[in-house]
């Protein structure tokens, strides 16, 4: 199926009009499977992807608590699923008061690490008042996009898991987030332009669904002008996280992907059916119900070899399992966009192999790519180290400044960089601000970052 034939020409049969909707100051969030503002109304499958269903303002906090000094935009609105079928998610979207008259204001779309099946790891839920959210990731992800508005550009945090939390699965990620840009731009209360340049931001998880995006623009978004795609620490091969993490102090990770993917794959869903124990189907049923820090620290050291009937590696090793392992695996496409790789020489999480193949894969195919392997940076230091150069290399691309080359490989680690203290200085001014609740002005991080 062509989903960029599908993205461009289905929709003129739909008539409805987006509903509005103003939260009330200070009442507490539903739970998205609570909230009826996350159904799509009847006939939204003839809507053209990225096409607004609904729209409300809300109250942002930081860690639920903190109510900052903006108002947020969420959008529901039509996209696709992995299976090219009609579909329906959320995105927030934060645009500034302040911007340049002369030239569209920049968009980028910034995709939190959900890495969970639960509805309160959601941005669109975790980042409100008053939500329940402990151990969700958005929370604290939370000042890197304060530090993108601090740029002066709009910021759109979709629900890339879809509305079912549909965690490692491939393609849809990407179509929700592209989506989600569209649907921005056709918010009129925005105002921001079909013109506006668009980057993509995204660590771990969420680098896995800005891959995704950077693959798949090309064919289902070609309208979007999107000028950069910054894949941190990207998930490249779930295949072989599993095997890594699996008895780690991680494996809760790769449990929580198994536990989404069986809603994916009814093949793999029969597999854990057939081979799983009693105690192990229990546990990828609670494990849905989690957020990603709390199932992290509950199944520290879990081995799912000791959850199933046969050897593990028997298992993995069937084609029902094999199969979706390659159906889950980055590189399928060459991404349009210029990519910024990023990726920590001592991760415990993702595998440098990984991110060296998908690197040399993408590079093969004519990708544009600038790949920062670290050298001294583990998985969890890294993304705020890097921020400042993230930064940087967005305001390039919006700026649009030539690449260097076509490919380029640095090693300098962030640690030894004094730009990266500089802008690092800025960041820890904007945290501290979110923090407390004070309004963070216009002042880009990045010019601390030369």
């Amino acid at each position: 199926m062509d989903l960029g034939n599908v993205a461009r020409e289905t929709g003129a049969e739909w008539i409805g009009q987006p509903l509005h909707e103003d939260v009330p100051a200070g009442s507490r969030p539903s739970v998205p499977a609570k909230d009826p503002f996350y159904e799509p109304p009847a006939g939204f499958e003839h809507a053209r992807p990225g096409t607004v269903l609904r729209s409300r303002n809300v109250e942002l906090a930081f860690m639920g608590i903190v109510r900052q000094k903006f108002t947020a935009t969420q959008l529901l609105y039509r996209t696709t699923d992995f299976n090219g079928d009609p579909h329906a998610t959320v995105t927030t979207v934060i645009a500034p008061r302040e911007r340049d008259a002369k030239r569209p204001c920049p968009i980028v779309s910034y995709q939190c690490a959900i890495d969970a099946v639960t509805g309160r790891c959601f941005p669109s839920y975790a980042l409100r008042r008053g939500a329940k959210a402990v151990g969700a990731l958005a929370q604290v992800e939370f000042l890197l996009i304060a530090a993108a508005l601090a740029e002066g550009w709009a910021v759109s945090v979709p629900d890339h898991e879809g509305v079912k939390g549909m965690w490692g699965a491939p393609f849809e990620p990407g179509y929700h987030v592209l989506d989600g840009v569209r649907a921005a731009m056709n918010c009129e209360r925005l105002a921001l332009s079909p013109d506006a340049p668009v980057g993509l931001w995204g660590y771990s998880g969420g680098g896995l669904a800005t891959a995704w995006a950077a693959e798949t623009c090309g064919t289902y978004a070609p309208e979007l002008d999107v000028v950069g795609a910054v894949l941190g620490s990207p998930v490249a091969d779930l295949g072989h996280a599993f095997r890594r993490l699996n008895g780690s102090i991680f494996s809760g990770l790769p449990a929580m992907v198994v536990a989404a993917l069986t809603h994916t794959y009814p093949d793999l869903d029969r597999v854990i059916q057939e081979h799983v124990t009693d105690t192990g189907k229990a546990m990828l049923l609670r494990i849905q119900k989690m957020t990603t820090a709390h199932a992290v620290l509950r199944w520290v050291g879990m081995d799912m070899g000791k959850l199933v009937d046969r050897p593990l590696e028997e298992i993995l090793q069937t084609p029902e399992v094999q199969a979706v392992f390659d159906r889950i695996k980055l590189g399928t496409a060459i991404p349009t966009p210029p990519v910024l790789m990023l990726q920590a020489v001592h991760d415990r999480i993702v595998s440098v192999d990984d991110i060296d193949t998908l690197a040399e894969t993408y590079t093969a195919g004519g990708a544009r790519v600038t790949y920062h392997r670290d050298l001294f940076s583990e998985h969890m230091l890294l993304h705020p180290m890097s921020a400042p150069m993230t930064l940087r290399w967005l305001r390039d691309r919006f700026a649009g400044r030539p690449l260097r080359a076509h490919i380029t490989r640095t090693t300098w680690p962030t640690l030894l960089n004094p730009s990266t203290y500089r802008g690092m200085a800025r960041l820890m001014v904007i945290t501290a601000k979110v923090a407390t609740g004070r309004r963070v002005e216009r002042r880009p991080l990045s010019l601390f970052d030369q």
